[in-house]
């Protein structure tokens, strides 16, 4: 009995502080999917229960951040068709291919992804040496933000680990200076892909119900909470805290997956 009162206090910290961190910077699977697996969950339950219980939190955490997505109101409606669509596309992957061969590409995704979020600055700059007449709005998705958003979707939809660090680096490399608003959108549109990827897996049968309802509720207090911190961080500590998070994170996925 206290051992598994042990394990649901667990997985209710972990799932307090995967929201926070989805509301910060992304990431927040680094906390819930282990502590899930600690609790003898298999993997691919895991996977998906760890989806659901994440849902409601990163609702909690776009509605925080709605002011600063009003912003992006030009390009929002393509981006949340293509999240829709891609977060069902990923959802159907997991149910239909085995986890193992896609862990593989899971590190050498988020080491791309950090990198770039953490040379973006250096990068937005030369590209806009190169065009400065390229972009005429800084709040306008262009296309290769909506293909490259496409790709996040559906990676999101099959695993999740890293999507808020993936978003975060597209962003950045197209311009977008203020953490606020681009974690805004990034909020938004994981809950949509969140959203889909919910429906596919309960319908699939694939949820722990009992871990699930636990994690719900402090991952949801624990999506506010972060979004209300993020906006007393300077923007500096902020990307600091983002890179650390997203090599944290890619250091785990290498090791796991020499370990398999």
């Amino acid at each position: 009995m206290g051992g598994e009162f042990g394990d649901f206090a667990l997985i209710a910290l972990a799932a307090f502080a995967a929201g926070a961190m989805n509301s910060v910077a992304g990431g927040g699977t680094f906390f819930s999917f282990p502590a899930l697996l600690a609790a003898g969950v298999p993997p691919v339950v895991a996977n998906a229960s760890n989806a659901v219980a994440l849902w409601p939190a990163s609702l909690s955490s776009a509605y925080a951040f709605r002011h600063e997505l009003r912003r992006f109101s030009q390009s929002l409606p393509a981006l949340s068709l293509i999240a829709l669509l891609g977060g069902g596309a990923g959802g159907l992957l997991l149910l239909a291919i085995s986890n193992q061969a896609f862990s593989r590409l899971i590190p050498w995704l988020l080491l791309i992804a950090t990198l770039s979020f953490a040379v973006s600055g250096k990068l937005s700059a030369l590209l806009a040496r190169l065009a400065p007449h390229s972009r005429s709005s800084v709040h306008k998705i262009g296309p290769g933000g909506l293909c490259f958003q496409l790709l996040v979707s559906i990676y999101g939809g099959f695993f999740g680990a890293g999507m808020g660090i993936l978003m975060l680096a597209a962003l950045a490399i197209q311009g977008y200076e203020d953490i606020l608003e681009i974690n805004a959108l990034k909020n938004w549109l994981s809950a949509i892909i969140y959203s889909v990827a919910v429906v596919t897996f309960v319908a699939a049968g694939a949820v722990s119900w009992p871990h699930t309802l636990t994690m719900l509720a402090t991952a949801s207090l624990g999506g506010y909470w972060g979004a209300r911190l993020a906006r007393r961080i300077p923007a500096a500590a902020l990307r600091r805290f983002i890179v650390t998070v997203g090599l944290l994170l890619t250091l785990y996925y290498f090791v796991q997956t020499h370990t398999e």
